[in-house]
């Protein structure tokens, strides 16, 4: 039959230990299967595997302890991106042919102004670092321009290399 365990953590010697009672008296030649779920926190810097020790202890004197078997368990971190991004205006409908003011500073002789928002997600279930994303914006078109860069800007902690030909005019 299948019975849940009680099982407990503590420390060892520096060590985090989980003692699980199998029962008492058990019978000689006894077998038992026992399959755990273990929930393990702070796996950020340990690798691709993590290793368990496992070994059985009895009050047995002739054989308190079994040998320690080792069991490597794969790791492997998750996590699933999402980029979400809009344009304000939503829409823009620009003349075929636009003549900017030459030397002027001001935004309005250069154009429509058009702010890009991206949000990158991340929806788990891990966490994140070290992600890098390219963004590729087209500013010519056919020769002719089709958007002024004119800044970029973050929140939350990231940072960004500002492509060239960013605000070349300082408008």
């Amino acid at each position: 039959g299948q019975e849940k365990l009680s099982c407990n953590p503590r420390k060892e010697n520096r060590t985090h230990v989980v003692l699980c009672e199998l029962g008492n008296p058990m019978k000689a030649s006894a077998r038992i299967a026992v399959d755990m779920e273990l929930s393990v926190s702070g796996l950020e810097d340990v690798g691709d595997t993590i290793a368990f020790q496992l070994q059985l202890r009895s009050k047995n004197s002739h054989n308190p302890n079994s040998a320690v078997r080792i069991v490597k368990v794969p790791v492997e971190a998750q996590a699933a991106m999402e980029l979400r991004g809009m344009s304000l205006p939503a829409t823009a409908v620009l003349p075929a042919a636009r003549q900017a003011l030459e030397g002027s500073r001001r935004l309005e002789d250069h154009g429509l102004r058009v702010e890009h928002v991206y949000q990158l997600h991340n929806k788990g279930p891990g966490t994140v670092s070290g992600v890098t994303l390219h963004l590729a914006v087209p500013s010519h078109l056919g020769g002719n321009p089709l958007l002024y860069l004119l800044e970029l800007g973050t929140e939350g902690g990231m940072n960004c290399t500002e492509p060239p030909g960013l605000n070349p005019m300082q408008v």
